[in-house]
């Protein structure tokens, strides 16, 4: 006999380890799916926004599991995510606040206010850098020190090339099964383990560094050539709010998580900072603090 999440009495945690262990990337998108699906009938929708886009990461990500896993599937699926873009959840509401207020600053404030938010992931990406294929997230100490020198003179080429390349290792870091596929992750004292797809909330936080740093190379070419620089990229600055390990990992409110609430109030105590008449030694102290900083010891 099989129910929703395969054999009679078998989890979903134990389907998820099984495909995973086989490598069944097709099987695990369907488990990630179901639970998705599960979590959505019973109106728990910050699990529905966590398992659907596991989901749809990995069929995105992986030709030969979007051919095998169907259109009906993905279709559900996107339509689903679709619709829990438009409820109020902490996955829409704070990243819509952050563009909000982002808007009324000037683009090297939202730039120093992203800086911050990096730079608390370094230690993180140290940590998990020691998984296979994730080694890219052990240079984002190099990258925050690089940014924030750039702003006060033009880095090197050796050092643009740098965090181009940087850019270009993050980006692929997320079509690799080593991030989506393998369950990959590291111990946190007193607390769940943290897994690398984890990341993958807030429209994947490797995704929002390297749309960051690919900003910032942007602005450097742009004010080199005497041009308008484009505008700064967001989504970092609640990148370090990692709520799918919270969702996964917690029974409580996701907005009522000791790890989330002191995130909140992180970055909002830098917005004020940004809005005031900062000098980039009080911003070297801060990133120097916020690099030394374990995000999941809160």
């Amino acid at each position: 006999m099989f129910g929703l999440f395969g054999k009679k009495g078998e989890s979903p945690e134990e389907r998820l380890g099984a495909c995973q262990q086989k490598g069944d990337w097709a099987g695990l998108t369907r488990v990630y799916y179901q639970m998705g699906v599960a979590a959505m009938e019973q109106q728990e929708y910050n699990r529905a926004q966590l398992w659907l886009s596991r989901a749809d990461t990995i069929y995105s990500a992986d030709d030969k599991v979007y051919k095998k896993v169907g259109e009906k599937l993905m279709d559900d699926c996107s339509e689903r995510m679709e619709k829990l873009e438009e409820a109020s959840l902490l996955y829409n509401n704070i990243p819509a606040q952050v563009e909000e207020m982002a808007a009324d600053l000037g683009d090297s404030r939202v730039r120093v206010w992203g800086l911050l938010s990096l730079a608390r992931l370094v230690k993180l990406g140290e940590r998990l850098a020691s998984l296979p294929g994730c080694q890219a997230l052990g240079r984002l100490g190099w990258a925050v020190d690089l940014v924030l020198k750039s702003f006060q003179e033009a880095p090197t080429e050796e050092e643009f090339y740098g965090l181009r390349n940087l850019c270009g290792d993050l980006y692929e870091l997320g079509d690799s099964a080593a991030f989506w596929g393998t369950g990959s992750q590291i111990e946190v004292p007193g607390s769940a383990p943290f897994q690398v797809f984890d990341l993958n909330g807030m429209m994947g936080v490797h995704l929002e560094i390297d749309a960051y740093l690919d900003g910032h190379l942007k602005m450097i070419c742009a004010l080199g050539q005497g041009e308008e620089a484009p505008a700064p990229e967001t989504g970092i600055i609640a990148g370090a709010l990692l709520p799918d390990y919270y969702v996964r990992t917690k029974a409580e409110k996701l907005e009522e998580a000791p790890g989330i609430k002191a995130e909140l109030d992180r970055m909002w105590s830098d917005y004020h900072f940004v809005c005031s008449d900062f000098t980039w030694e009080l911003v070297g102290q801060k990133v120097r603090a916020y690099k030394e900083l374990d995000i999941l010891r809160n």
